[in-house]
């Protein structure tokens, strides 16, 4: 039976299909006339909650007169929906994947667990231009172009949805572009801890073993949908919104939650880094 819940590979393919049908000039329901269609029908496919087969999509492309190369895309993507888990191998920086920034902008609730570095969303440009010297050769990278997509993301801060983001202290204290670089990261930091709706709470190195060994991730949750796990990679970005991860990494949160400093203690954990 096809599926009635949207994930994030459904509003990928859903999104798509909108922008063919528009380009028709065709609207939903004449288009769901035409091809004797629910209208219904039409309307849980663009909003990536599927209801479709493989046969419906190519009766809708072939009516649409998508060129091939647009067919076989769609199909790749619509066989997708029926996987666990959603696999993107970007040109850029995973964290740059045009699915996750959209998928961002339609949480209402941002959770960053990161262990190594200042979590991406908090990082300056002087911080994110160390990061890439330190991980690419100078010549291979658009420095103007990756870090203009980078900051793009500070446009997500605003007081209708709410982040929090846990840290490892080891992360704040990895030297990143020198002394003055990771002064002013800290400085930013403690900025951004001004807003209510932003929380940074630290993990401490004294407690030894904590849950986030397994990695960085973060969680995006959302009014309508179920909550997404985007994890990270080098050349790569994994989606999961299947009931059994969504259970441990929510686990993985609980724990954090519980081992890491309030933000009143991180605030002054950061701070102290300053001197």
């Amino acid at each position: 039976m096809p599926r009635r819940k949207s994930s994030v590979v459904g509003r990928e393919f859903g999104d798509a299909m909108r922008e063919i049908i528009n380009q028709t000039g065709m609207t939903h329901r004449e288009l769901a006339g035409r091809i004797g269609w629910d209208e219904s029908k039409l309307s849980d496919m663009v909003r990536g909650k599927g209801g479709v087969t493989e046969t419906d999509v190519i009766q809708l492309l072939s009516y649409c007169q998508v060129k091939p190369d647009v067919l076989q895309h769609m199909l790749a993507l619509h066989r997708k929906t029926r996987e666990l888990g959603y696999l993107k191998l970007p040109d850029g920086p995973p964290d740059q994947v045009p699915t996750l920034l959209t998928q961002e902008r339609l949480a209402n609730d941002i959770a960053v667990w990161s262990m190594n570095l200042v979590p991406g969303h908090l990082q300056i440009a002087d911080y994110m231009q160390a990061v890439i010297d330190g991980e690419a050769r100078r010549e291979s990278v658009d420095y103007e172009k990756v870090i203009a997509a980078k900051l793009e993301r500070r446009n997500l801060f605003h007081w209708s949805r709410t982040f929090v983001f846990y840290v490892h202290e080891q992360a704040l204290r990895l030297p990143v572009g020198g002394p003055d670089v990771m002064k002013d990261q800290y400085l930013h930091i403690l900025a951004m801890t001004q807003r209510n709706y932003i929380t940074v709470r630290v993990v401490p190195t004294a407690i030894g073993a904590h849950a986030g060994l397994s990695g960085s991730f973060l969680r995006l949750s959302y009014e309508k949908f179920e909550p997404v796990i985007f994890l990270e990679g080098k050349n790569s970005g994994l989606f999961l919104d299947d009931p059994k991860s969504l259970a441990v990494y929510a686990s993985v949160l609980k724990m954090l939650d519980a081992q890491a400093l309030d933000p009143g203690q991180s605030w002054e954990l950061i701070n102290s880094l300053l001197i």
